[in-house]
């Protein structure tokens, strides 16, 4: 197991049952990058995985 995977099961356990759009989720991640810039790599990563995850392919 990660260490992620703490916060993945809270998010999970905390909010499953929710129902968000994909304009909030960007929202809450430019909140996110704004009050953590040192994360911006990572969070354009995660954003761009999210993007394209119907393609078999990814590229940096």
């Amino acid at each position: 197991m990660y260490f992620t995977d703490r916060g993945i099961e809270e998010l999970e356990s905390r909010r499953g049952e929710e129902e968000v759009t994909l304009a909030w989720l960007a929202d809450r991640l430019r909140s996110f990058v704004d009050a953590n810039p040192e994360f911006e790599t990572a969070i354009e990563r995660f954003a761009t995985y999210l993007a394209r995850d119907d393609q078999d392919d990814f590229e940096d």
